[in-house]
């Protein structure tokens, strides 16, 4: 990655008409209905910006929307990149340098998650306080990282402490059952075994997913504010672990969406 490259990834998306975005969301699996909201929306596809990754997975479509939410300018990826489809750390937050090159000020996460914590339900929303990381690298282990910011970036709060309160707030007032925890990334794509469930549980992982952890850790890096919510799509209870079935993961995630994006727009309307 140079700098070059961003160059020409923010100057074909400026040129498309992505004008000084003040927010960037990051839509997880299954998540992807947040982009109705999106008034006067102006798309470019992935594999048409220059040095983009290209989407792999199939319920991941592979955009980026610019246009306003609640009067504000935001710049939504609809499918993000996973190190499970053989892309790397660089790879997978090369869009979030390409989106705080826009002018993001803030930054907005999604994912689809296990429920660890047996306390938490499927269809559970929960917002991260703080995570694990288990995949076994970091997206600013590059040679010319200094090039991009602090070699070492402290990771002592890496969730956005204001924006928490705000989603905690609007949960409360908007009556939406909001759970908070621990999320760990790991590699995927194959699920858990009983014995890993437990050991999640063990370290202090209340959710588990295949995301998310990079993005936030470059989101630290360019001293970016960042937000991230798990939608919580099944139950890892390694006593009564169940086959996963992908198509009902899905499901969840689009019946509990709609509870996110409340929570999102009415975030989007108080910054």
């Amino acid at each position: 990655m140079t700098k070059k490259q961003l160059g020409e990834s923010v100057a074909y998306l400026q040129k498309k008409g992505f004008d000084a975005p003040d927010i960037g969301i990051v839509l997880g699996t299954g998540l992807g209905q947040l982009v109705d909201e999106i008034e006067s929306p102006i798309e470019a596809h992935y594999n048409h910006i220059p040095y983009f990754p290209l989407a792999t997975v199939e319920f991941h479509t592979g955009k980026l929307i610019f246009g306003t939410i609640a009067n504000k300018k935001v710049v939504v990826m609809q499918g993000r990149f996973h190190l499970y489809e053989g892309y790397d750390f660089l790879d997978i937050t090369y869009p979030i340098r390409v989106m705080h090159q826009l002018g993001i000020k803030k930054l907005f996460v999604s994912n689809a998650a296990g429920a660890i914590n047996l306390n938490f339900k499927k269809g559970d929303i929960m917002l991260i306080e703080d995570h694990i990381n288990l995949q076994g690298g970091s997206p600013l282990a590059f040679k010319n990282v200094a090039e991009f910011g602090d070699r070492f970036v402290d990771m002592s709060e890496p969730y956005d402490v204001e924006m928490r309160n705000k989603i905690e707030a609007t949960a409360q007032k908007e009556g939406i059952s909001l759970k908070k925890g621990v999320y760990a990334s790991v590699v995927g794509p194959q699920l858990e075994t009983k014995a890993e469930y437990r050991m999640l549980k063990i370290l202090g992982a209340d959710a588990v997913g295949m995301s998310t952890v990079p993005e936030v850790i470059v989101a630290n890096h360019l001293r970016l504010p960042i937000v991230a919510v798990s939608v919580l799509t099944d139950e890892c209870d390694p006593d009564n672990l169940e086959p996963v079935n992908i198509q009902e993961i899905i499901e969840i995630a689009g019946k509990t969406e709609p509870k996110m994006i409340q929570l999102f727009k009415e975030l989007i309307k108080e910054l």
